[in-house]
């Protein structure tokens, strides 16, 4: 199903970007979990809009609220978890003209024709960004689970409008050098020249994108199988079910089609008893089945498309081209609010690779 990621620990999202609420239904918790609600809310509030001046002004808390799957204690019984988050802060007036004014580099146009124009146009439906809060808390539970098994996932923005971050080492990451606070970057001066390249496009009424790489480490040898069911593959998926996602590579990923056989095999060694290799280009799979070495997968997120510059379009009830100024709260920048996205997501994929 479209909407659901994963089998044996399941997330089942719902909702649109201004119905009165979105949320999930979480299966295969372990039952007996008691999750660390702080951290959770933490977690969820660096996705949430509003947080600082890069970001949309669209002011939603993204508290949660439980629904079922919790016995008297908080602790998970074994049912389905159900969360529920409400839609507050949305200015549905201000997309009324694009139900037939479709926005360049958006889903409008495809909606209109997958569902006969019977699309929720508002805030971008089924289709935005808001849809990733109940991801986040979906993450946030794997995210907890992952770390009582030694997993930890952790991402960086790699690079922002070209202005690059500095290179984590792919066979033993300083996870503890990206910063907590303000853009996930290990170089804070390069943090300042993206944000500064943010606030440019911004004032032009454009936007920028950008790469975000992240890790996990701890994890195990021998996850995934081969062919279609192997890590990458299902690391692909939810990845790329994350909107304003234009690429998925891994380990050295495309770089390697410009490396010879010699330089990119990782050779082999013998480490505290354990197989590992001397590096990392493989990024921590092959053959679909993770190797024990950190792994690592990059995301490209595109332009965020609403702009206010002016914009070419069609006006589907006449056919006839015309020019669009898109108005509301957009982020000139989506890259900073997806870092806990991706995080989610890789760790989502984790956990259910760990409990087949």
């Amino acid at each position: 199903m479209a909407n659901i990621l994963g089998k044996h620990f399941s997330v089942h999202i719902f909702g649109q970007s201004h119905a009165p609420s979105i949320g999930a239904v979480i299966e295969g918790l372990p039952a007996g979990f008691k999750p660390d609600w702080d951290q959770v809310y933490a977690f969820m509030a660096r996705r949430a809009p509003g947080g600082n001046a890069l970001s949309t002004s669209r002011k939603e808390t993204d508290m949660p609220e439980i629904l079922s799957g919790l016995n008297e204690k908080g602790e998970t019984c074994g049912a389905p978890l159900a969360i529920r988050i409400q839609n507050g802060d949305h200015h549905s007036a201000d997309y009324d003209q694009l139900k037939v004014h479709p926005r360049p580099g958006h889903a409008d146009a495809t909606a209109f024709m997958k569902f006969a124009g019977f699309n929720d146009i508002r805030g971008g439906g089924q289709f935005s960004g808001r849809l990733t809060a109940p991801l986040c808390f979906a993450g946030a539970l794997a995210l907890q689970l992952l770390s009582e098994k030694g997993i930890q996932v952790k991402a960086h923005i790699a690079e922002i409008a070209g202005v690059k971050d500095a290179l984590l080492d792919p066979v033993s990451p300083d996870l503890s050098a990206v910063s907590a606070s303000g853009l996930a970057v290990a170089d804070q001066s390069a943090g300042k020249k993206m944000q500064n390249a943010i606030w440019e496009a911004k004032e032009k009424g454009d936007s920028v994108g950008g790469i975000i790489e992240c890790f996990a480490t701890g994890v195990p040898a021998g996850l995934g199988d081969p062919m279609f069911d192997g890590v990458e593959n299902l690391l692909a998926r939810a990845l790329f079910g994350i909107p304003g996602v234009r690429g998925v590579e891994f380990g050295t990923g495309f770089a390697a089609a410009e490396m010879t056989g010699s330089r990119h095999n990782d050779a082999y060694c013998m480490k505290d008893g354990m197989l590992q290799t001397k590096t990392n280009h493989h990024g921590g799979i092959l053959g679909g089945i993770t190797t024990g070495m950190p792994l690592i997968v990059r995301m490209a997120i595109k332009p965020t498309p609403s702009i206010a510059m002016e914009q070419k379009t069609v006006d589907l009830t006449t056919g006839e081209e015309t020019a669009l100024s898109i108005s509301g709260r957009h982020d000139p920048c989506i890259v900073p609010r997806a870092v806990p996205v991706m995080e989610a997501a890789v760790a989502c994929v984790l956990y259910e690779l760990m409990t087949k």
